[in-house]
């Protein structure tokens, strides 16, 4: 395993902009105290925001003290006053005409039915989609951020997005997602962590979906981009929150969330324990068509774990300007896969000839680190001019035995045991250095640079008890080594006028990868270099309506188990593989989407072409009943599509959310003399229906639906199944307690199947019903949040 340092040139760069001063002459003072207008009490914690009157974008900002008082400074010159507070109504100042170096704001009282010193301005109720040159902006707004959501569930509410039963999100029915926080990879939206369920929607400001991403963007994926874009907002002191939850299957955890602002840092951090089960029911039927003999498996496999998390960060705030990220994660999972499988040889006339049961005993140990280091220069006078560099760094390991015992319960004799050992490192470094500039309020320039290391060693072997001792099987022992390295450099240029813009962009991406086969020598090196250009244009017709097209070129690089030829043994019969000589797939994406806002009702429809070269699908082939997975480039594909989501509230405790996306597709190919040409299509719905009930509760019901579709050799049956969630909001939304119920009718099955002339494959895999019940509160200023644990990673 390699380690990698951050760059010298990155903290010579840092040095130079940390000692940046902030200049003292034109610094307005702004001063005031904050009561309460019945009574005349001071409100402590109120935000005071100083914000740009063109962009009404904040530029800094703090909170009031224990008597409501505050004091601010800011070099700004265009800007706003904005005094808020939960349950009052917000008051905004303008800049006062002629020099001065104080503003001395008084006593400003808070009402929620008093009138307003000359402006106010009230958040809007709903959360409304707008559009950007290259990007959809869902903005966050009271319906979601006064309910305690959790960022996933704020996901759950953006149209296109689907989040599932364990968190994984989906855009437009794809995973893949890119996450990213505030513009950039970060702990928070790590795949290997669910930090991104203590994110309330109160903190958020907007989510930015990105379908169709521009060359500023990893060129990595084909699913898109998600960006949460988290509120610049101050809040003083001690603020946190604890989450505790309860569920069936058996799972269990408690989070502590804890915030401690002042002027110069912001320190956090995160504490989690809990355990899990995760049954899956799977059944498995593999028929040789030649022979007319059956080999049917079916059984329960768990995956049971007690996992160990902790995050701590902190926000160094040099000055107005400069600011220093770090923080970190540490993880432990400890793993338990107790699963049970019978088989059955079923002859051609139905007969069983054998019966016999694997039992599997699995424990490991699971420890995950990471790392973030960031730095952020803010130019004077556009806040929009930024200058920003990142280092995320991720280890994985994975020290697991395992322990497979075949016992014979009827017929021939399939007594056996065998063993496994794997012991798996992963090391993942992204370096990022992003600059924008805005250098009219029109045109913008963006360029920068990434580099991604992933260094991987798997450590595989497999003994057979055979004559009382075990002894290595060298056909499946091996140690495999990954090593990838992408370079990426990126410039764009943007105009965006009050009515029509443009952006247009280039990525050059090189890649360098390397797998070896360390035991019996076989290497694979791979190195290509390939140019991404992105347009994006949109227009404007009216405040109701909104034009956008785009086209970028994308890829899919093939991941580090499609390329492992190593397999679990879990099921000697079904196996799955990877290819080392995997070609990374190529897609050119183009989309035109529109949105209208109609009265309450916001419509958004879209259609899109891809064209995607050396497609990966798996492939079966079939051998004394065994049946072998393997990824393989095969062909092209062209797929059409139509997109349309809408979001609707009839009266004011009811919304209904709709999603549909349809597409068809051509596939054409050749595998092994084989030809794969044929057409088809498939189409997803999803209906989410949101009540207000009386005495602050909310009910959530969302009905989705995916259709069958087809592949080089499958067919993938249809899924139609409900989820079910219940909030009740206390002590002004300060506490949640909250039931969810995924699967509600257990109608989630997934279902394949493979008629091929000389055999036929069915499989299916079910998990059941989720039951959740948590409790969250939060403290200072914190609100309720979600703990619900570590993401499974392998």
């Amino acid at each position: 395993m390699k380690y990698y340092t951050i760059p010298l040139v990155a903290f010579l760069l840092i040095l130079l902009h940390s000692t940046v001063s902030n200049a003292q002459g034109n610094t307005i003072t702004i001063i005031g105290k904050v009561v309460e207008e019945t009574g005349g009490n001071p409100i402590a914690f109120a935000t005071v925001m100083v914000a740009d009157v063109k962009s009404k974008k904040p530029i800094s900002g703090t909170t009031t003290l224990d008597d409501g008082s505050f004091e601010l400074k800011t070099d700004a010159n265009n800007f706003y006053i904005e005094i808020s507070f939960l349950g009052f109504q917000n008051k905004v100042f303008g800049k006062p005409p002629g020099l001065t170096k104080t503003i001395d704001l008084g006593t400003i009282a808070l009402s929620e039915n008093a009138e307003q010193l000359q402006e106010v301005v009230v958040q809007g109720e709903v959360s409304r989609t707008e559009f950007k040159l290259d990007k959809r902006v869902f903005n966050v707004g009271k319906d979601l951020s006064t309910t305690g959501a959790s960022a996933l569930e704020v996901l759950n509410n953006v149209p296109s997005v689907n989040v599932n039963i364990e968190g994984q999100i989906s855009l437009r029915g794809s995973q893949g997602v890119q996450i990213l926080i505030n513009g950039k990879p970060s702990i928070i939206a790590s795949e290997q962590g669910n930090v991104l369920g203590t994110i309330t929607a109160d903190m958020i400001d907007r989510i930015e979906v990105i379908t169709n991403p521009s060359a500023k963007y990893d060129a990595e994926g084909t699913s898109g981009i998600i960006n949460i874009v988290i509120k610049k907002e101050e809040r003083k002191g001690l603020n946190g929150s604890i989450s505790v939850n309860t569920g069936a299957p058996n799972t269990h955890s408690v989070g502590v969330s804890l915030n401690r602002r002042t002027e110069k840092f912001n320190l956090f951090s995160q504490l989690g324990v809990g355990i899990r089960e995760l049954p899956n029911d799977i059944e498995t039927r593999n028929v040789d068509l030649v022979n007319n003999q059956t080999i049917l498996s079916k059984g329960t496999e768990y995956r049971n774990e007690t996992y160990y998390n902790i995050v701590l960060g902190t926000d160094y705030h040099i000055n107005e300007t400069n600011v220093l990220t770090l923080s970190g994660n540490f993880a432990m999972e400890i793993e338990e896969q107790p699963s049970s499988t019978a088989f059955a040889a079923i002859g051609p006339n139905g007969e069983t000839s054998a019966e016999w049961e694997r039992n599997e005993v699995t424990e490991a140990k699971n420890p995950k680190l990471q790392y973030e280091f960031q730095y952020k220069k803010d130019f004077k006078g556009n806040e929009d001019h930024t200058l920003l560099f990142s280092a995320l760094g991720n280890f994985f390991g994975k020290d697991q035995s395992s322990e497979f015992i075949n016992t014979t319960i009827s017929g021939a004799d399939n007594d056996a045991t065998q063993q496994t050992r794997t012991d798996f490192k992963e090391a993942v470094f992204t370096y990022k250095l992003d600059y924008t500039n805005p250098f009219t309020e029109q045109w913008t320039l963006e360029t920068g640079a990434q580099y991604v290391l992933n260094d991987v060693s798997n450590d595989y072997e497999v003994n057979n008890l055979i004559n009382g001792s075990y002894e290595n099987d060298p056909d499946l022992t091996n140690i495999f080594e990954y090593n990838q390295k992408v370079l990426g450099l990126y410039g764009t240029g943007s105009y965006e006028g009050e009515k029509w813009g443009i952006k247009a962009g280039l990525r050059l991406e090189q890649t360098d990868l390397g797998t070896l086969l360390a035991t019996s020598g076989e290497a694979n090196d791979q190195k290509y270099t390939n140019f991404f250009p992105s347009v994006h244009s949109s227009y404007k017709f009216s405040d109701r309506i909104s034009l956008q097209a785009g086209y970028s070129k994308r890829i899919y690089r093939p991941r580090l188990w499609d390329l492992n030829p190593f397999f679990n043994i879990r099921n000697n019969f079904s196996i799955r593989q990877g290819n080392p000589d995997l070609l990374p797939e190529f897609t050119d994406s183009y989309e035109i989407t529109s949105i209208y806002i109609l009265g309450k009702t916001s419509l958004n429809l879209g259609v899109y072409r891809r064209y995607t070269t050396d497609v990966i699908e798996r492939v079966s082939t079939f051998e004394n009943n065994v049946s072998t997975y393997r990824p393989e480039n095969i062909g092209t594909n062209r797929a059409n599509g139509i997109e349309f989501n809408t979001k609707y509230n009839p009266v004011k405790w009811l919304t209904l959310t709709g999603d549909f996306n349809y597409s068809q597709f051509k596939r054409e190919g050749i595998f092994d003399t084989t030809v794969f040409d044929f057409n088809g299509d498939q189409w997803s719905a999803k209906l989410m229906t949101k009540f207000k009930l009386p005495l602050d509760i909310d009910l959530e019901m969302t009905g989705n639906y995916q259709s069958s579709y087809q592949t080089v050799q499958s067919t993938i049956n249809d899924n139609l199944y409900m989820d079910l969630g219940l909030r009740k909001s206390l002590l002004k939304g300060k506490a949640v307690l909250n039931l969810s119920i995924r699967d509600v009718f257990a109608s989630r099955i997934d279902e394949s199947q493979i008629a091929q002339a000389e055999f036929e494959i069915y499989n299916t895999r079910q998990r059941g019903r989720f039951v959740a019940f948590g409790f969250s509160y939060g403290f200072g200023k914190g609100e309720a949040m979600e703990y619900s644990g570590q993401r499974r990673r392998l």
